[in-house]
């Protein structure tokens, strides 16, 4: 056959219109970080309801001489957890997807790490849901005559750096342990906090110097202790939508509009952490190949249940995620 030569418009046969990748694209995913802060129960082997009792302190009272003494019994308490999520993630893939798919082995060696992932960050999500869930709409949470509740300060009520010196007085006084203070806080507060005319102001604030250079995080974590804690941020705190919650100097703030988001402060020291949990199934995956559906299934269930066990540990600042 005779021809010009094989240029692009008469060698069609030989170009493919349309070429696929052998790489598929992944969904890019934050770090899981609130499991680390939850004080896990081994102590729970069976049934769904997991008892604490607590035992109240001592009180006293004025006494006159020679008179008889008054004696008080020590109150007590009945904290109770419930085993209360029970989660699957669930995938199939057909014989003839096998067959005919290029990217079979890649997509069925995805379910399992997939299933997973999924599990964990509904955890995650349960976890920190619980703080902010333990109380009513507009709710102060107070402890020791000081709200452990409030929006944040700042500017169009996002957080203010005081914010972080008010949490840290508030778990003073609560009586929680100064040490391994942690913070967990949405994007938006990082954003604030590069953001404030106080911390670009180097000659006035020298222990901040470098952060207008490089910003306050890096990945997940603040590279800076604020204000006494470590404070990393996350994309799985929960919403809220209080219509007047009070901030630290009193004033209400309206999130039924424009949802706020909870930020937690807490004292992450082993004997006090302020979320209880158990795992009664960690996730266990179970696979079959289905002859009616001609399929190979796979699933990936796990059961837990979490609660707010130290309310004295813990203050949420609420604050507007708007940018």
């Amino acid at each position: 056959m005779a021809g010009t030569g094989n240029l692009s418009t008469n060698t069609t046969d030989l170009i493919r219109d349309d070429i696929w990748s052998a790489q598929l694209k992944e969904i890019l995913r934050e770090e899981l970080q609130a499991m680390r802060y939850v004080d896990w129960r081994s102590d729970f082997p069976d049934g769904d309801t997991f008892h604490i009792p607590q035992i109240a302190d001592a009180v006293t009272a004025d006494y006159t001489e020679d008179t008889e003494i008054t004696y008080a019994p020590l109150g007590t308490t009945d904290f109770t957890m419930a085993i209360d999520k029970y989660k699957s993630s669930a995938h199939y893939i057909t014989r003839k997807m096998m067959q005919d798919s290029y990217y079979m082995s890649q997509l069925a060696g995805s379910f399992v790490p997939k299933q997973a992932r999924a599990i964990l960050e509904s955890l995650e999500t349960d976890i920190l849901s619980k703080p902010n869930a333990a109380y009513s709409a507009n709710d102060a949470a107070a402890d020791n005559g000081v709200s452990h509740r409030v929006a944040g300060g700042g500017t169009g009520d996002t957080m203010a750096l005081e914010d972080f010196a008010y949490a840290m007085y508030a778990l003073k006084k609560a009586h929680v342990p100064q040490t391994n203070m942690v913070a967990i806080v949405d994007p938006s507060v990082e954003y604030h906090l590069n953001t404030l005319s106080g911390l670009t102001a180097v000659s006035n604030n020298p222990r901040w110097e470098g952060i207008v250079r490089d910003g306050i995080a890096s990945g997940m974590r603040f590279v800076a202790n604020v204000y006494g804690f470590d404070v990393y941020t996350s994309n799985f705190l929960p919403s809220v939508t209080d219509n007047a919650l009070l901030d630290k100097d009193g004033a209400g703030v309206d999130f039924s509009t424009v949802n706020g988001k909870a930020n937690y402060f807490f004292s992450a020291t082993s004997d006090v952490m302020p979320i209880i949990g158990a795992m009664r199934q960690d996730p266990i995956v179970d696979r079959e190949f289905n002859k009616d559906f001609q399929r190979e299934e796979l699933v990936t269930t796990a059961r837990w249940g979490t609660k707010l066990f130290r309310p004295e540990n813990m203050v949420n600042i609420v604050t507007k995620p708007t940018v």
